[in-house]
């Protein structure tokens, strides 16, 4: 089973999350920010993944710490469910459309983690989520699952429509390159190493 289960306690947040890879798509969020969580619910239900979280943070200064922190803990997680990678298919890319938007994820499960992100214009707010924080989210994510991630909303006018997108076609791109591909001997690169 490709199950990973992280606890991370600072004086900011304290968050548990917990991802089972070869999932259904069912979750249970609780990060504060019910936006961030619809998100989160999206994520695992396109990825098919199972995917718990659960976030006591210091949502009152702001979102940042909680929706960063979960992007570290996740990232972890992932990286943990991984194991050494073997039989993966390492890469995935979807482009996602919703409504009048288009966005666009890349991903190599590299071991070499970076980010480019291009999510175009975006309303400051969406409910209480800041759109600013879904790079914050993404960066931590990438760095911390060890992956090279690519980020692009290609065009749309509706903030909502452009986020959720993005977290749908990061659920998708995951999908497909932690699928097992039964053609791989080994780990899936010329370096014998991930």
């Amino acid at each position: 089973m490709r199950k990973g289960s992280v606890e991370r306690r600072t004086k900011e947040t304290d968050i548990f999350v917990q991802i089972d890879l070869d999932g259904t798509g069912k979750s249970e969020i609780e990060s504060g920010i019910d936006f961030f969580d619809h998100m989160l619910e999206l994520f695992a239900a396109h990825g098919l993944f199972d995917l718990n979280v659960s976030c006591q943070g210091d949502i009152e200064v702001d979102g940042h710490h909680s929706v960063e922190d979960i992007g570290i803990t996740l990232g972890e997680a992932v990286k943990e469910a991984l194991g050494d990678k073997r039989g993966i298919a390492r890469y995935g890319s979807f482009y996602l459309p919703m409504d009048e938007s288009l966005a666009f994820v890349a991903l190599d499960i590299s071991g070499r983690p970076f980010l480019v992100y291009d999510g175009g214009e975006m309303a400051p707010m969406i409910g209480g989520y800041d759109t600013e924080l879904t790079e914050e989210f993404l960066r931590a994510f990438a760095f911390h699952a060890g992956i090279t991630l690519h980020v692009k909303v290609l065009y749309g006018k509706n903030s909502h429509h452009k986020v959720e997108a993005v977290y749908k076609a990061l659920g998708h791109a995951l999908r497909i390159a932690v699928g097992r591909d039964e053609r791989v001997q080994g780990i899936p690169s010329t370096k014998g190493v991930l």
